[in-house]
């Protein structure tokens, strides 16, 4: 823990971290079950990537809010809307329902998470920047060893609605005291006449990508049109909304913000499948299944501290590219085992592996995206990498269900997913090859 005048943002983060971590860990997992209940399982790359495809927005309002007033007001509203939206999907009596709380809630992910990152940039210096998003991976790991374990048992013993419910209704008090802590972030606002991506932008790209995950979920004449639809409204917009330069993987901050989408792309997928495969066929138990979200987030931790301290002095580049050799690693084994029919935990488990190498990449990336920022910009570099996190995410995850076909039915065995898992080498190697384009004109320093 910082102490002196960055103690309270550190505590403001950490807390603020905590309740996001213990929603986002009981809620995923718990996604298959109350799509299987609302008789929406063949809906469900849609339900998962909802939360996604509203992060656009919320990245696009808190990054621009953040710029122009401080991050306290974004990451409060944030968090007040994280807790109505737990309520919407507690309460859904549609599958429509249960995907439009989903939405309302990567909204207000995606406004917490830009603005916490704008807030670091604006708060820490330079050397204090790791340790503070190191301290934040760890902050994961509480959550993880209780969230999923007991979003199991709640709905082995209830229902599923109470994990939603009962998050809301946990997370209302603690909020408020986050609340206050946020209230003494500086006010710092941007120079006049800054611009990022307006607010239509955003909307017409997160309704593309909305439309294109609906379209993978059949083949009539109705879904290719959505499909047809989507790709004409990402073609369109997309480019306005991340900066110039980054699908040719332009250096600094381009580059950054490219690899940035294809680290979570190729995570988010494995781990938006993990769980559908685990519950194919009902024999592992809720309970028994959030192990795998429960290592995950410990092994992301661990690696995390790791990389702020032992590999401080160490080119930021290149950890970069040795969190996505572990990333590529972790995909091919887990595609390799799925393929050969072995046990589904076996290809699960390599979410472990891959929350290491993502615990190397994604807090290495932010840091050389903070470093790469225009002069008092955080908000637009934090709005930009959240933009290509998940735009990847869509992406890949719209890749990975095409390839995963009837799997999806949830009447297919194991075998069905190697090929949407084995594809996310691909991604991962690509980062490998672009890491030295995210060179840092800073020296690290410990």
């Amino acid at each position: 823990m910082l102490t002196g005048e960055y103690a309270a943002p550190t505590i403001a983060f950490t807390a603020l971290t905590v309740l996001t971590a213990l929603a986002g860990l009981a809620v995923f997992p718990t996604l298959p079950i109350a799509a299987r209940a609302l008789d929406g399982l063949w809906l469900y790359p849609l339900v998962a990537s909802a939360f996604v495809a509203a992060g656009l927005v919320g990245g696009v309002v808190g990054g621009a809010w953040s710029d122009r007033s401080g991050p306290g007001r974004p990451l409060t509203a944030g968090l007040a809307l994280a807790v109505a939206t737990l309520v919407v999907s507690g309460t859904a009596g549609t599958i429509w329902q249960l995907a439009a709380g989903r939405f309302l809630d990567g909204v207000s992910a995606g406004m917490i998470l830009v603005a916490t990152n704008a807030a670091i940039g604006q708060t820490f210096p330079d050397r204090l920047r790791p340790r503070v998003l190191a301290l934040l991976s760890a902050a994961w790991v509480g959550p993880s060893l209780i969230g999923p374990p007991l979003a199991g048992l709640v709905v082995s013993w209830w229902s599923w609605r109470w994990v939603f419910l009962g998050l809301a209704a946990l997370t209302l008090l603690p909020g408020i005291a986050v609340v206050v802590l946020l209230g003494r972030l500086p006010a710092r606002g941007v120079r006049a006449g800054a611009e990022g991506p307006g607010l239509v932008v955003a909307l017409a790209v997160s309704v593309g990508a909305g439309l294109g995950q609906y379209a993978l979920s059949g083949r009539d004449a109705v879904h290719l049109a959505c499909g047809a639809t989507a790709v004409l409204v990402l073609a369109a917009f997309v480019r306005r909304m991340v900066p110039p330069g980054t699908w040719r993987a332009g250096a600094g901050l381009p580059a950054t913000v490219l690899m940035a989408g294809l680290a979570s792309g190729t995570f988010f997928t494995l781990e938006a499948m993990v769980p559908l495969m685990l519950n194919l066929d009902g024999g592992v138990p809720p309970a028994l299944a959030g192990l795998a979200f429960t290592g995950s987030a410990v092994a992301w931790a661990i690696s995390s501290w790791a990389q702020s301290r032992w590999l401080a002095g160490r080119p930021r580049h290149l950890i970069v590219a040795a969190g996505a050799l572990l990333l590529a690693l972790a995909t091919g084994g887990a595609g390799i085992a799925a393929a050969a029919g072995l046990p589904a935990w076996v290809p699960a488990s390599a979410l472990v592996v891959a929350a290491v190498g993502m615990g190397m990449t994604a807090p290495t990336l932010t840091v050389l995206s903070l470093a790469h920022a225009p002069s008092r910009r955080t908000g637009y570099a934090g709005s930009a990498m959240q933009t290509s996190q998940n735009l990847g995410q869509i992406t890949i995850l719209a890749l990975g269900s095409a390839l995963l076909g009837s799997a999806a039915s949830g009447t297919a065995s194991t075998a069905g997913f190697g090929p949407a898992l084995g594809v996310l080498v691909l991604p991962s190697l690509a980062i490998v090859m672009l890491a030295p384009r995210a060179r840092s004109a800073r020296p690290a320093r410990p």
